[in-house]
């Protein structure tokens, strides 16, 4: 039995797919794969026949599930339209969780699991670099005092703003932590719609979107992309306001006891970088704030002195 609930999911994971079914269409040019460019195309990248004509299906077939409407999909048609939109490994995984292909079930949603003890206190252990755990969110749900040092904007918020890319696209730039913020929250939101495939229709989902588009243009015209990416390592850029630029190599790892959870280490890529964290990690320069942190710190604003009145 059908409920509404599980209804409206569907209802919104065909949308889902629709969209990014044309998304990945408009990006291949005709010429791209062999055919001529053709005249009076009213919009960039090939047309939905041409597309069914190359994955080998029917047009009517495509045509349907480009609109979104409740038709069945095999496992070999949808590698035939993977190959035919080149879609690279992460976007084919996305594309099959949001057609409810065999194989490709949701992950368990535990966004309020709590973290066993012993998590945070490998965080603990690590004095001398930034870490912490997120979800696939990017909520916040643990962190070490070198994390806290580094992002004290997002470790003191209160918790329904602790979220690492909701601070990066709406907290004040003077005292944003990260060095070049649109290229990092760019790489953030490619794994947000990677991990959104598993929970379209789910309400704390779509509210959250639903925030970051009201909070960042930024955020709504790459989300409308539908660019998705898988976590990996890469240089991120830190400024601290006690010991100057760091560059760090961002590297996550699963977190097995809270599904779809994970540690993320930054560790510095250079010797410059090295010698800030050391700095940091013996309190050197911890008592150093940007000029703005009186107006900007969260410790003063209400939510969090609600917070720890509850707290205390």
């Amino acid at each position: 039995m059908t409920t509404a609930a599980g209804s409206s999911r569907a209802v919104a994971r065909r949308t889902e797919l629709a969209a990014f079914l044309r998304t990945r269409r408009e990006r291949i040019m005709p010429e791209d794969v062999g055919l001529p460019p053709g005249h009076r195309r009213r919009t960039a990248g090939l047309r939905r026949e041409e597309v069914a004509q190359l994955a080998g299906v029917g047009v009517t077939w495509y045509t349907w599930l480009e609109q979104g409407r409740p038709i069945n999909a095999s496992t070999q048609v949808l590698d035939a339209i993977a190959r035919t939109l080149r879609l690279d490994a992460v976007e084919r995984a996305h594309l099959f969780r949001l057609a409810d292909a065999p194989g490709s079930e949701s992950l368990a949603g535990c966004v309020d699991c709590p973290l066993p003890a012993e998590v945070q206190d490998v965080l603990d252990a690590m004095t001398g670099v930034p870490a912490s755990v997120v979800n696939e969110r990017f909520d916040l749900l643990a962190w070490n005092s070198m994390y806290e040092m580094v992002f004290p904007n997002i470790a003191l918020a209160p918790a329904g703003d602790r979220n690492t890319l909701l601070a990066a696209l709406s907290g004040p730039p003077c005292c944003n932590a990260l060095g070049d913020p649109d290229v990092m929250c760019e790489v953030m939101i490619g794994h947000l719609r990677a991990n959104y495939g598993r929970h379209v229709g789910d309400p704390a989902w779509t509210h959250f979107i639903r925030r970051l588009e009201a909070a960042s243009p930024a955020f709504a015209k790459v989300w409308a992309g539908h660019d998705v990416a898988a976590p990996t390592s890469y240089v991120k850029g830190f400024r601290h306001p006690g010991v100057g630029l760091i560059h760090a190599v961002s590297s996550s790892f699963a977190v097995n006891a809270v599904p779809g959870a994970r540690m993320v280490v930054y560790t510095p890529s250079d010797e410059e970088s090295r010698e800030a964290l050391a700095k940091l990690a013996a309190g050197v320069g911890t008592d150093r704030h940007f000029p703005c942190w009186p107006e900007h710190s969260p410790e003063h604003s209400p939510e969090r002195a609600l917070e720890i009145a509850a707290a205390g």
